[in-house]
């Protein structure tokens, strides 16, 4: 299929910028004088040509049954003013895009949501409702928000949270989490990881038990509520956010940071028993580890079984010696 002599110039590649068979095609135009005849053009490729003929660097003149070069320089000045015209056009519709959404924008403000206790706490029951609150949270977010996430976290809720943390961020929202080193031997939470930190997110990984919490805007904190987590605190109060995120803070300055991408390439838990070890060599116990993890006391035993095979050690006390550099017979 040639490209149509009669076509208008102008209609196709909106950018104005020809690829580089383009590029070579219009060189070697200009090389045979600025001209190409429609009967050589069956022999060019029919997608460079039709590049420059959309752009309007080639004019088809039917009258000498060829197609002539156009100056760039013609082709920019009309392509800028196109550009800027566009330009203007999307500007003014951004700047009404909020009249146009505005009855939706009060009916959001004006939706039912739980009211604030005297004590600047309101309990909300049930995963469903805080999922709900957690997203208009997250929604309503304009600066910035802190994530303790201890423990494991089920793969269908990160689902969920890479589409609401990609938006956030992308919104200009900053986000730190911290984790637990149990989240480094999940595949679904270094994918996740892995996401949302190509998109800005900060994410440490605490050696250490602390408790879940989120923060938005430093204006309303969410913790748990009970030990199945089905009950959350919404927190509104200044003073006891304050607090809450000089927890954040401490945490997070004690924590380490990760390289995701190659954690995710390496495979989960490639550094797990790596970190059991070095918890034992400080003389922790098997459950402290466990605790400390946020793994079960299996898994830990399972690990100290490993790093004993490969130190050649025949007590946890000896594995602890040795992981401190200690030297046996």
């Amino acid at each position: 299929m040639t490209a149509d002599p009669t076509a208008a110039p102008g209609t196709g590649l909106s950018g104005g910028e020809p690829d580089e068979a383009a590029r070579q095609l219009y060189l070697a135009i200009l090389a045979d004088g600025g001209r190409l005849p429609f009967a050589d053009a069956a022999e060019t490729e029919q997608g460079a040509l039709r590049q420059l003929v959309g752009i309007g660097l080639l004019m088809p003149n039917p009258m000498d049954s060829c197609y002539t070069a156009v100056s760039p320089r013609s082709v920019s000045d009309r392509l800028g003013a196109e550009l800027r015209s566009e330009a203007t056009r999307l500007l003014v519709r951004a700047e009404n895009l909020p009249g146009a959404l505005d009855t939706l924008t009060r009916a959001y403000d004006g939706m039912r949501r739980p009211s604030e206790s005297s004590g600047g706490a309101v309990h909300i029951e049930g995963h469903v409702h805080i999922r709900q609150r957690i997203s208009q949270l997250v929604s309503d977010c304009r600066e910035e928000v802190l994530t303790a996430q201890p423990g494991h976290r089920p793969p269908d809720a990160l689902q969920v949270a890479v589409l609401q943390d990609v938006q956030l961020l992308q919104r200009g929202c900053s986000l730190r989490t911290i984790y637990q080193p149990i989240a480094v031997s999940e595949p679904a939470a270094l994918a996740y990881a892995d996401e949302v930190t190509r998109h800005g997110s900060l994410i440490r990984v605490l050696d250490e038990p602390f408790q879940r919490i989120m923060v938005f805007d430093r204006t309303v904190a969410v913790i748990s509520a009970n030990e199945d987590h089905s009950t959350a605190a919404f927190i509104s109060d200044p003073a006891a956010i304050a607090f809450l995120v000089g927890a954040f803070e401490r945490d997070w300055a004690r924590a380490d940071t990760t390289d995701w991408a190659a954690a995710l390439a390496h495979g989960p838990a490639h550094n797990a028993p790596d970190r059991v070890g070095r918890l034992l060599a400080r003389g922790l116990t098997q459950r402290a580890v466990a605790s400390r993890l946020g793994l079960s006391e299996r898994t830990v035993a399972g690990h100290i079984s490993r790093l004993r095979d490969r130190h050649g050690a025949q007590t946890l006390f000896q594995l602890g010696w040795l992981m401190r550099g200690g030297r046996g017979e």
